[in-house]
């Protein structure tokens, strides 16, 4: 029996959703397509009724997963008073609870190592989620997009990622609070001056 369009669509946004949780909680090069599949409800077979390759999979997985925390983030952010918005943003993504669930956090801090190794096409990707959580973060300054809120969002978006890629590394539960707080406060008070 043939599956309809809608139920084809459905079940490749299955394995894009899938995919995209299992990149970011194992990495693109432990997860392999049979236990993907399976995270997914499906058989290894079906893979390739939806995509040419594993790479085609990273390439679109990682289009969602650089987009998703930045906007529900950035959205949250928004209902806090301007001058409190940057702050909320910065802390919340510096929080423990972002460091401890990779699977459903910032794809740029989870994966920020492999797509820098990634395909061209990948790596596209890398840089179309880099200029988007600049230009979320450039949004939250009072007033939005203010002199030089590009560059300042720039510097946080580096020190953000870097600071949870850091945090997630280390086996020192103090050593990584310490991190996500010194980083917090640092990034703070750069931008406020």
């Amino acid at each position: 029996m043939r599956k309809s369009r809608e139920e084809t669509a459905r079940t490749r946004a299955l394995i894009v959703a899938t995919a995209a949780e299992e990149f970011r909680r194992t990495g693109i090069g432990a997860t392999g397509l049979a236990g993907l599949m399976n995270a997914a409800g499906l058989t290894h077979g079906g893979f390739y009724k939806h995509f040419a390759s594993k790479d085609q999979l990273v390439t679109e997985a990682c289009a969602s997963l650089m987009i998703d925390v930045t906007d529900s983030l950035a959205q949250r952010a928004l209902k806090q008073p301007p001058g409190e918005r940057v702050a909320w943003f910065v802390n919340s993504y510096l929080s423990p609870r972002h460091r401890d669930d990779a699977a459903h956090g910032c794809g740029l801090a989870a994966l920020g190592a492999e797509l820098a190794r990634g395909t061209d096409e990948t790596r596209d990707v890398a840089a179309q989620g880099v200029k988007h959580m600049v230009d979320a973060i450039a949004g939250l300054f009072d007033p939005p997009g203010g002199p030089g809120a590009h560059a300042r969002a720039q510097t946080l978006t580096a020190g953000l990622v870097g600071a949870i890629t850091l945090a997630r590394a280390v086996n020192d539960p103090a050593l990584a609070d310490e991190l996500l707080a010194n980083t917090a406060k640092t990034l703070l008070a750069s931008v406020a001056a």
